[in-house]
């Protein structure tokens, strides 16, 4: 392999064409501009000068060699400022939130995008445990959660909290623990955490979500209030995922006595330095929560 030091030194030789000026131009004596090109010569096993005197011509060899690494040199020249930029609109972003938190971010992600085209916005739903080993496999950048876990690799940032409410089919006014064990529990793949949350606070009769009839699951957040509206069963679901379903008239919202809210964290690899591009992105997610009225904002 050609080190690129002697490739540098022997372009830098050919365009001025002199040894004294070669070693003041590039720092260094004209003996070590010799080595260079005789290790060069030595590594591709040719000549590539005819010395004259305190002059030289280029070999054919040594012609061609010029010609072809000119472009090299340049961009090895140019490597190191085009890795160092960090645009704060370009490049690539990987995020991972529960369906609510996207049902919610997404939307003004991609019009962040629409304005910033070089931005590119891959969002993948998925429940809170499937977010943390996301990060750990770089598979994404950054994660939003409701339930953290204490992972000394992740930073876990508290920024908002959600409320946490009870939904049914549209008649049923008042939401007992006997009508909601008749109805039965739509599940989804946070339903289980969510539900114990809200229902323990508010039924001394709960113990697990599992003791409930289980009527049905989904894991579109979309689509989850579907089988609610149909009078299927019932369910729990933040705030933002209730106020997102299309026909709001089909189902019932109780507000319980005791208001139970989760939390949102902004979860990251803890070493990890936040690039410019991240950061615009948490940046757009505090101002959408602070917004929206199904949020309280933390500092």
């Amino acid at each position: 392999m050609i080190n690129t030091k002697w490739l540098q030194t022997f372009c830098t030789l050919a365009d001025i064409g002199s040894f004294t000026d070669t070693a003041k131009q590039l720092h260094m004596t004209q003996s070590g501009v010799s080595q260079h090109i005789n290790k060069l010569e030595q590594a591709i096993g040719q000549a590539l000068l005819i010395r004259q005197g305190k002059r030289f011509i280029l070999t054919d060899i040594g012609e061609r060699l010029r010609q072809q690494s000119t472009d090299l040199i340049a961009q090895l020249q140019s490597l190191a400022v085009n890795v160092s930029l960090d645009c704060p609109y370009e490049g690539e972003v990987r995020v991972m939130s529960p369906g609510s938190i996207g049902l919610k971010l997404y939307p003004h992600f991609l019009a962040l995008q629409a304005q910033y085209p070089q931005l590119v916005i891959d969002y993948r739903f998925a429940p809170n445990d499937s977010i943390d080993q996301a990060l750990l496999n770089n598979q994404i950048d950054i994660g939003f959660k409701t339930c953290p876990d204490a992972m000394t690799e992740l930073s876990n940032v508290k920024i908002a909290e959600e409320a946490l409410l009870l939904v049914t089919p549209a008649e049923l006014s008042q939401p007992d623990w006997l009508s909601l064990q008749k109805l039965g529990f739509i599940d989804h793949p946070d339903g289980a955490y969510q539900a114990q949350q809200l229902l323990s606070a508010n039924y001394p009769q709960f113990q697990h979500v599992n003791k409930l009839p289980k009527r049905g699951f989904s894991n579109q957040v979309s689509l989850l209030l579907e089988p609610v509206s149909l009078g299927l069963g019932f369910t729990v679901l933040p705030a933002h995922a209730v106020q997102a379903f299309a026909k709001p008239e089909k189902i019932a919202v109780h507000h319980l006595p005791i208001a139970v809210s989760e939390p949102i964290h902004i979860v990251e690899l803890r070493d990890k330095p936040r690039p410019k591009r991240i950061h615009t992105i948490v940046e757009e997610a505090l101002l959408r929560f602070s917004q929206c009225e199904a949020y309280a904002c933390t500092d």
